[in-house]
């Protein structure tokens, strides 16, 4: 499933804990890890070096970021194959241009969640690398709750029954499978969509329907899940699915999220979808998320 991991790490508490996930998931699926820095310049320079930085400036920093990565690197297992990269640039760019050049097959990194920046989702690397890069990307917040174990016991898969739902059911059922865990498949029926006014109900025919779908939506994954002898939960719920989803994983002790996106169409606007925005927003555990041409 993943051969080659890439790690973008920066000294944080978020990136440390990325680097932890990533280095479970390098040793259960023999995968390379790629450590990989980058010194942004402009950032590091400051608002006042409109006239640029000269050459010992950004030798030094990025000697600096080398001894850095080192030291990280040096924390890993012998048993972990290691690539580490230090280099200058935009890191949004210079993350997609290293997965398009290195045949990275998983992103591993970490987000600030709801402490940052209002306009973004996560900051503007992580916004740019989750819109934009061509493989799964796992983000992870250092929370309480994702701190690495023995593996992944409960995985969470949100599911609509879509082709951008199902684009997820492989990456989970892979993971719950070397790890033993089990897959927990979730329909949400979203009452917000079908309800036409606070006074007035949702059909009771209407609903059963819209239940009777779900159903056959969270089956579909079970049918996956169970043909590859992974463990298996399903599950139909009724409100608003972020709220829903939200309490879910915390009710069942879920250790990680697998859900599908939109792609790299029609993102100007909205990051993921709602949903999968506000799970990266808010979830304390890992959220790994895959678009329809990555299954």
């Amino acid at each position: 499933m993943y051969d080659h991991m890439l790690v973008p790490t920066d000294g944080s508490e978020h990136s440390d804990r990325a680097v932890d996930h990533a280095k479970l998931l390098a040793e259960a699926f023999d995968a390379t890890l790629h450590l990989f820095r980058v010194v942004d310049i402009e950032a590091t320079a400051g608002p006042f070096s409109a006239g640029g930085v000269d050459d010992g400036y950004v030798e030094q920093h990025t000697a600096d970021e080398r001894e850095a990565l080192a030291e990280q690197q040096a924390t890993l297992s012998e048993s972990i194959q290691v690539e580490a990269t230090v280099t200058t640039g935009n890191p949004g760019n210079e993350i997609l241009e290293h997965v398009r050049e290195n045949d990275i097959d998983l992103i591993v990194m970490g987000t600030h969640g709801r402490s940052g920046l209002q306009r973004y989702l996560t900051g503007s690397v992580a916004e740019r690398v989750l819109r934009l890069a061509p493989v799964p990307v796992l983000t992870v917040r250092a929370t309480e709750a994702s701190a690495v174990g023995s593996g992944y016991g409960r995985i969470l898969v949100p599911t609509d029954g879509s082709e951008r739902a199902a684009a997820a059911v492989a990456h989970a059922v892979a993971i719950a499978d070397i790890y033993g865990g089990t897959v927990h498949a979730v329909n949400v029926v979203n009452v917000g969509d079908v309800a036409t006014g606070a006074e007035v109900g949702v059909p009771e025919k209407f609903l059963q329907e819209l239940e009777a779908s779900g159903s056959e939506a969270t089956e579909s994954v079970a049918d996956e899940a169970r043909s590859a002898g992974v463990d298996v939960s399903t599950e139909v719920l009724t409100g608003r699915p972020k709220h829903e989803l939200l309490t879910y994983i915390g009710d069942h002790d879920i250790a990680l999220v697998v859900m599908g996106t939109h792609g790299r169409t029609g993102l100007d606007r909205v990051l993921l979808g709602s949903t999968a925005e506000a799970l990266v927003r808010r979830a304390e555990v890992p959220l790994l998320t895959v678009s329809e041409g990555e299954a």
